[in-house]
């Protein structure tokens, strides 16, 4: 199913989400990011949201841009965020201060050589975080993209990215 097939099947009640999906994911919607980053931050949230015909018509509409390997890459970013969200989340909203100290001891390698440029896949692992809700991660990601310069406007695309795509996979999972 291709993704202007899921966004018609979309029901009446979700018509805005109709409308974001069109301009979350163009580039002129996007403010700050280019058509690559727009399409790896998608793959990454769609794959993040869980709902596998949204995941594999965002990742059709990526492939337009995307080679195999920045693909791969969107897609480590939500794997190793999914692992990730979920320790750092945990040590975070604990309540015993211990365990925010203790050595986390996870192999996240992908990260020194992702397949995509390293700002995009913190866009993206920023956007996963989000629909993940991992504040400690949000925070860690966000400070790395101001430090390289990634406008206030680009953080806020992916972050809408997230919320659009998260909320497209949601509706269509209950229509």
């Amino acid at each position: 199913m291709s993704l202007t097939d899921l966004r018609n099947a979309l029901p009446d009640y979700a018509k805005d989400l109709k409308l974001n999906l069109d301009s979350v994911l163009s580039d002129a919607g996007a403010q700050g990011l280019d058509a690559k980053q727009i399409r790896a931050i998608a793959l990454s949230c769609a794959i993040a949201s869980r709902y596998k015909p949204l995941t594999e018509a965002i990742e059709a509409f990526a492939a337009e841009k995307l080679s195999p390997e920045e693909i791969a890459g969107a897609k480590a970013a939500a794997a190793v965020m999914g692992m990730n969200n979920i320790y750092y989340r945990a040590t975070h909203l604990i309540q015993n201060e211990e365990y925010g100290q203790l050595r986390a001891g996870l192999r996240m390698n992908v990260m020194a050589n992702p397949g995509i440029d390293k700002m995009t896949f913190e866009l993206a692992s920023l956007a996963v975080s989000a629909i993940n809700g991992c504040g400690a991660c949000m925070d860690s990601h966000e400070k790395v993209l101001r430090k390289h310069e990634i406008s206030a406007q680009g953080v806020q695309s992916s972050l809408k990215i997230a919320a659009v795509v998260h909320a497209v996979a949601v509706a269509l999972e209950q229509a």
